[in-house]
C-alpha cells in the first residue's frame, strides 16, 4: 500500500510524469542502518583523526572531500541506489564527527590520546566548548529548515523528488549528523552520565518519540528530524562505549577493530537492502507498464 501511495503522490506532484524516488523508505530496517552508520562514522572519524594521528583539522578536510565526491554520485544518480544513498550517510557521520570535534574542543591533553603530545597539521581544535558549538549547529539547523520552508518543497523524505529538495536534505542531514556528534560527546564525556547512562538517555528520548507517532496531532515529519538528529548521539556514545578504555568505562576495542566490524555490518544491511530493492523493482515496472494504475499491495 505504501510503495503504490508514493508512486501515485509522485504522479501527481509532477502533472502525472512518472518519478523514480532517490531516498528509502523509513522502515525499522532504516533506523537500524542509520544507527550502525552513524557509529561507525563515529569510530572511523576517531580513526583517522586520533589513531592515525591526523588531527582534527587535515581529517575534517579530508572527510568533508569525501562527502562532497559521494554527494555528487547520489545526486546524479537516476534512481535509489542503497550503496549510493547509505555511502553519503555515512560520509556525513563521519565528516559530522570531526567537524564537530574541530568546533569544540582544543589541543590540550584532555582530547588528546594516551601518550600523545600533538595530532597532525594545523590548529586542533577552536575550543568553543559543546554548549557554544551547538547553539551554532542548531542555528544553521533552522536557517536550512526556514529556507526549505521559504522554497515550498515538502520536508516528508519519502515525497522529496527534486534536485534542490534532495541539496537541501542533505544539508539537513550534514548539519545533523555534525550536532548529534556535538549532542553525544556531551552527554558522554563532560554531563557526568557516562556511555551508558548516556545512551540510555537518548534510548528514552527516542522511545518518547515513537509513543508521539500515534498521537494525531504531531506532525511525524516532526518526529522524523528529531529521530534523525537524536539517533546520531545514540552512535556516538555506542561509539565510544566500543572504542574508549575501560577506566572510562568503554569496552576498549579500538577504532581499528571497531571500524572493522561495524562497517561489515553496514555493508551486509547494504547489500540486503539492494536485493529487497531489486525485488521491488519489477513489480512497479510491470505496473506502469500496464497504465500506471496501481492496485492496492497489503
Amino acid at each position: 500500500m505504501k510503495q503504490a501511495e508514493d508512486v501515485t503522490k509522485a504522479r501527481l506532484a509532477n502533472g502525472g510524469r512518472y518519478v523514480m524516488k532517490k531516498l528509502p523508505e523509513v522502515t525499522l530496517a532504516f533506523w537500524i542502518m542509520k544507527i550502525a552508520a552513524t557509529t561507525l562514522g563515529e569510530t572511523a572519524g576517531d580513526l583517522f583523526a586520533q589513531t592515525l594521528k591526523l588531527g582534527y583539522f587535515l581529517t575534517t578536510i579530508a572527510l568533508f572531500g569525501i562527502f562532497v565526491a559521494t554527494l555528487l554520485v547520489q545526486l546524479r544518480s537516476r534512481r535509489y541506489n542503497p550503496f549510493f544513498y547509505w555511502t553519503v550517510i555515512l560520509s556525513t557521520s563521519m565528516a559530522g564527527t570531526t567537524v564537530s570535534d574541530f568546533m569544540n574542543r582544543d589541543a590540550t591533553a584532555k582530547y588528546l590520546p594516551a601518550g600523545a603530545y600533538a595530532l597532525g597539521w594545523g590548529p586542533q581544535g577552536l575550543g568553543l566548548g559543546y554548549p557554544t558549538g551547538a547553539a551554532i549547529l542548531v542555528a544553521l539547523l533552522i536557517a536550512i529548515f526556514v529556507a526549505w520552508r521559504y522554497t515550498g518543497l515538502t520536508f516528508a523524505i519519502r515525497d522529496i523528488d527534486t534536485f534542490r529538495g534532495e541539496a537541501l536534505f542533505w544539508a539537513a542531514i550534514l548539519v545533523s549528523n555534525t550536532l548529534g556528534t556535538s549532542m553525544g560527546d556531551f552527554l558522554s564525556d563532560s554531563s557526568g552520565l557516562g556511555y551508558g547512562g548516556a545512551a540510555l538517555l537518548v534510548t528514552g528520548a527516542l522511545v518518547a518519540l515513537l509513543a508521539l507517532k500515534y498521537i494525531p496531532v504531531v506532525p511525524n515529519v516532526a518526529l522524523f528530524w528529531a529521530a534523525f538528529v537524536l539517533t546520531r548521539p545514540l552512535g556516538a556514545t555506542a561509539g565510544d562505549f566500543l572504542t574508549k578504555p575501560t577506566a572510562k568505562g568503554g569496552l576498549d576495542l579500538g577504532t581499528l577493530g571497531s571500524s572493522a566490524v561495524l562497517l561489515t555490518v553496514l555493508f551486509a544491511l547494504m547489500a540486503y537492502a539492494h536485493v529487497k530493492d531489486r525485488q521491488r523493482g519489477p513489480r512497479l515496472h510491470e505496473r506502469r507498464a500496464a497504465g500506471g494504475r496501481l492496485p492496492a499491495e497489503g
